[in-house]
């Protein structure tokens, strides 16, 4: 028997996509809503391959009030909103920042009155490790104080935060939220019918290697070399993809069940260990048995030095911890990418 509908907005984009697969194969009634200016409807044929069921979908750009509101009344008996849908490159950020406030947070406010409107009670919010700027003591936990964000991209997750949080102090719908601030998604689904498709050139690490060593790009460029850290390159907490996905759905039932604490929480989603870009690359050549054609270049503006996550919140009040390795992350990868070029 079905569960109940649950709205998923940018559930066409990489994270999204694989959170829909986790929901449906968890027998939830999936809506994806999503404009496909980052994404691709293709992965709609993944997500129903992989799970023996279509989701509903309907193309739509949510910072659109007009065409909002009308998708939100049609699915008015949806119980949950799992909020995806923003622009989400910080170098892009840094040179468009209008979009990125127009974008991100003018969804935003469409979506949370579109819930108000229909009494749909239940919101997740697809937060970021970049709220926390540079963290002042690693690991950073969810108390760390909230730094100057190092791009417009953050601030528009810092802001999101804060609406989200006044929202639900006021006793309307949504009554109850959770932002999951997500450190650095990557790999693929193990199937390798849905993983990372960027439009252009890529604005993250993973499928910039993968599409090098698919030669597709001719080089790496590894954006800063000059950092306090082991070897010089910037220190991430990589977390793969489908245990993101996985966490979703925990979080999700935690608000469905009311198990939540307090009716706005926040949780890290990573795997509480830091890796360096360098170590990244190694990696891949381990796993894959790919060399990869890198170069050095200047640090990107927007870029922090290291961030990487305590857990331990996410551990003990949603059951729920990161499983892969660094090697299973960049080799599923590299799958995906094969199958995407259709190479050996």
């Amino acid at each position: 028997m079905k569960k109940e509908k649950i709205i998923v907005t940018g559930g066409a984009g990489y994270i999204g996509a694989h959170t829909a697969v986790e929901l449906l194969q968890s027998d939830y009634e999936v809506v994806i809503v999503d404009n496909l200016v980052n994404s691709s409807k293709s992965v709609l044929s993944g997500i129903a391959e992989i799970t023996g069921k279509q989701p509903a979908f309907e193309e739509l750009d949510l910072t659109h009030a007009g065409k909002t509101n009308p998708f939100f009344h049609k699915h008015r008996d949806a119980k949950a909103v799992i909020h995806f849908a923003a622009l989400k490159a910080v170098g892009e950020s840094t040179r468009l920042p209008i979009l990125y406030y127009k974008n991100n947070i003018g969804s935003l406010l469409n979506v949370m009155e579109a819930m108000k409107e229909e009494q749909i009670p239940h919101f997740i919010f697809s937060s970021s490790a970049t709220v926390y700027g540079q963290p002042e003591s690693l690991p950073v936990t969810e108390l760390a104080p909230v730094q100057p964000a190092s791009s417009p991209y953050g601030s528009t997750k810092q802001m999101a935060e804060v609406i989200i949080r006044d929202t639900v102090k006021t006793g309307n719908q949504p009554a109850s939220a959770i932002s999951l601030r997500y450190f650095n998604p990557i790999g693929a689904h193990p199937s390798a019918l849905i993983g990372e498709l960027p439009s252009g050139v890529p604005n993250n690490l993973m499928p910039f290697i993968t599409q090098t060593a698919a030669g597709v790009r001719k080089e790496l460029k590894v954006f800063g070399r000059d950092y306090q850290t082991s070897d010089g390159t910037a220190i991430r907490d990589y977390i793969h993809v489908t245990d993101l996905a996985r966490a979703h759905v925990i979080a999700l039932e935690r608000l469905l069940k009311g198990k939540n604490q307090a009716a706005y929480e926040v949780f890290n989603l990573g795997t509480g260990k830091g890796f360096s870009v360098l170590e990244v690359i190694h990696s891949f050549e381990k796993s894959t048995g790919v060399k990869l054609n890198y170069s050095f270049t200047d640090r990107r503006r927007g870029d922090v030095e290291s961030l990487y996550a305590s857990t331990e919140l996410a551990n003990k009040e949603l059951g729920w911890k990161a499983e892969c390795t660094l090697d299973e992350m960049t080799l599923s990868a590299w799958n995906w990418e094969k199958k995407l070029r259709n190479l050996q």
